[in-house]
């Protein structure tokens, strides 16, 4: 058992002034400091002026196979992006083995993230999530349109989601990735939800993510006309959008981006007890435009942040992430906002990610960050947090120091 006494702990948009917590591998005490003194005496670990403890950050959303780019790839539109990647794929993926992966995950621990959620296209960043210090939904992506292709597709997609299985630790949750309306065909999307519903796994997708997704999916014609009929020979989209959302029915889902979603498909995302994962970096690197989190508000649909991976994002940190996405939504009351995004990356993001942390209070698990910062704590720390610089001292998970 270990008892830290802070100046503030800040959790689910509540500042509390000179507490501290006492935690094993749960957190079993929110408690005055000194109250906590005088039942605990020597074993209170007393951090000081400017200490805050917050819950550890979770990353919704993340690729790491792609985590040797720095400058191969081309950003500004979403077309010419997807083209860099198909030309750099080999290459990136290649350069990019456990060391890559590991260095990628041990960043995004030193950035504050004790939890993610890591789409994995091919599995080789299987070992290094396996090993990770942090929790991690490990969404093995479907992928694979050609319905000539289907059983093949299939196969490799269940190598690669049984070996995950296999490697099951506490703390390593082995799931699915449908990788898109577009790019999925419907068979193999209901066989993968089927097993994913009689298992019990957690599900994510990417949805709407680009204008040119949107002008495929609704009139087979835009920029993915020529790209489909030349690497694939398809004319047709593989769905429409309500199609991809209905199939899903019954199996709550992260839908990633969604920036170019109709009322119809936020009121069907609604009705599914859906989430949807907001990476505003990455929007506007691939000239995706903003994810209108008021219209989400408007259908009470939870949204969270992630980062996306180094394909699309210049780093893995939530902290720059909701830096970004405080400029980016420039018509929204800022503190009210600032609120809506610390509980994107904590409380939020374990309840869509069904993980027991993301909040200090009794029960939870101890994932917990200690972070100094060298200014005043008054009523405006939810934004301070964010836009000034602190230092994380310390870094729990399940009550283990892991740095």
């Amino acid at each position: 058992m270990q008892v830290l006494l802070s100046d503030a702990i800040f959790t689910d948009g509540t500042v509390l002034r000179d507490h501290g917590i006492v935690f094993d591998k749960t957190i079993l005490e929110v408690t005055p400091n000194e109250k906590l003194r005088s039942c605990y005496g020597a074993q209170c670990t007393e951090l000081g002026e400017g200490s805050v403890l917050l819950p550890g950050l979770i990353n919704s959303h993340v690729h790491l196979e792609f985590s040797a780019n720095q400058s191969h790839l081309t950003y500004g539109e979403f077309m010419p992006w997807l083209s860099s990647v198909i030309a750099s794929r080999d290459e990136l993926i290649n350069a990019c083995n456990d060391d890559c992966t590991t260095r990628a995950i041990e960043t995004m621990l030193a950035n504050g993230i004790t939890a993610f959620g890591a789409v994995s296209s091919y599995g080789f960043d299987l070992n290094s999530c396996v090993e990770a210090s942090q929790k991690v939904v490990f969404f093995n992506e479907l992928i694979g349109s050609d319905p000539a292709m289907a059983d093949a597709l299939y196969a490799n997609f269940q190598e690669r989601l049984f070996a995950s299985q296999e490697l099951k630790r506490e703390g390593f949750h082995p799931a699915i990735a449908i990788h898109s309306p577009y790019s999925v065909h419907r068979v193999l999307i209901q066989k993968a939800l089927k097993y994913a519903k009689e298992k019990k796994l957690r599900v994510s997708a990417h949805l709407l993510e680009s204008p040119a997704e949107r002008e495929w999916l609704d009139s087979n014609s835009g920029p993915f006309a020529s790209f489909f009929q030349n690497f694939l020979k398809q004319t047709q989209a593989a769905n429409t959008a309500q199609e991809f959302i209905n199939y899903f029915h019954e199996v709550p889902t992260l839908f990633t981006h969604v920036v170019q979603a109709t009322e119809n498909e936020l009121s069907a995302i609604a009705s599914g007890g859906h989430s949807i994962i907001h990476c505003p970096i990455s929007n506007r690197l691939l000239g995706n435009s903003v994810l209108d989190i008021n219209r989400l508000n408007s259908f009470s649909i939870p949204w969270v942040c992630g980062t996306d991976g180094l394909s699309s994002n210049y780093a893995l940190d939530l902290f720059e992430e909701m830096k970004i996405a405080l400029f980016i939504h420039a018509e929204d009351n800022l503190f009210s906002l600032a609120l809506d995004l610390w509980r994107s990356v904590t409380s939020d993001a374990a309840k869509a990610l069904k993980l027991n942390c993301g909040t200090i209070a009794p029960a939870y698990d101890a994932d917990i960050l200690v972070v100094r910062i060298d200014y005043p704590i008054n009523e405006q720390l939810p934004i301070h947090l964010i836009t000034q610089p602190h230092v994380i001292e310390s870094i729990y998970i399940q009550g283990e120091k892991v740095q």
